[in-house]
């Protein structure tokens, strides 16, 4: 190790500085929100069974609901533009802007060079939860996915129901794509009911059991048009592994719900970002 220099501890001192500060993002309008959700009508559902993915569709304005059933389990949720595969969810500008947790009120946003929320949480049954003694927390926009490249690369196995597999194989099947077409659309995910955090000695991303319990869910209300895929992950509430046929499962349900005509008057999609995409030239 390095020998440190005299001044160490005062370089350790140093305050930080929020890379992003956010307080000029737009704010969704939650009232409004809230007031065209409780009059709401369920229009459909759909359900991802343990250690597979489902993929469902909300059309912009519309809410969705993901719900814990049958037991602890966390999914691994990805979201595109419904008409633009291109268009898709961004977990570290996401992260950027929020924090590593999401909850109540903070949005999920796109990629470049579209770079505008995709979907609003708008009600979360474990916000009670908060930070942990270890520093971890729930929702967690840190990991990417359990997927079967890691697990052939650390323990030499060939598995196919990891969140990255389900998910792809949900989205081929959403769109007729062939495996081979829809993987590199697969992306870092919305870690939803998982509980995480890092380590403080050696700063590794850690898992632990969710709190999660049956009853439990995560809404949201969708910004534009919506294509979203959801995986049962096979560690079921990741209290010891994720990439597994050993851990307990339990499947994992989303329903879509569409408030009543003109109960988001005043609303609308967000446009694109607004950079004119020179890039100097």
């Amino acid at each position: 190790m390095t020998k440190a220099p005299e001044d160490a501890e005062a370089r350790r001192a140093v305050a930080p500085v929020i890379c992003y500060p956010n307080e000029t993002l737009p704010r969704p309008d939650m009232a409004l929100y809230a007031a065209a959700r409780e009059g709401a009508r369920k229009v459909g559902e759909v359900l991802a069974e343990p250690r597979d993915a489902a993929a469902f569709r909300v059309e912009a304005g519309q809410f969705f609901r993901i719900t814990s059933v049958g037991g602890p389990q966390v999914g691994d949720l990805n979201l595109w533009n419904a008409h633009d595969l291109s268009e898709r969810f961004y977990s570290g500008k996401t992260r950027a802007l929020h924090g590593t947790h999401l909850s109540t009120g903070e949005r999920m946003w796109s990629c470049f060079p579209y770079l505008r929320p995709m979907a609003t949480i708008t009600g979360d049954t474990l916000d009670w939860y908060g930070i942990d003694g270890f520093g971890g927390s729930v929702h967690d926009v840190i990991g990417t996915r359990c997927d079967p490249y890691t697990g052939n690369l650390l323990s030499n196995v060939q598995y196919h129901h990891c969140c990255h597999s389900n998910l792809t194989r949900a989205l081929a099947d959403a769109t007729g794509l062939s495996l081979q077409e829809a993987e590199p659309h697969v992306h870092d995910v919305l870690n939803v009911f998982m509980c995480t955090g890092f380590t403080r000695d050696t700063g590794q991303y850690f898992m632990k059991a969710s709190p999660v319990r049956p009853g439990d869910y995560l809404e949201f209300m969708a910004e534009i048009d919506l294509l979203g895929a959801l995986s049962a992950c096979p560690g079921g509430d990741c209290s010891a592994e994720h990439t597994s046929d050993a851990a307990v499962c339990h499947p994992l349900l989303i329903e879509i719900f569409a408030p009543e005509e003109d109960a988001l008057e005043g609303w609308s999609s967000p446009p694109v970002n607004g950079y004119d995409r020179s890039h100097g030239r």
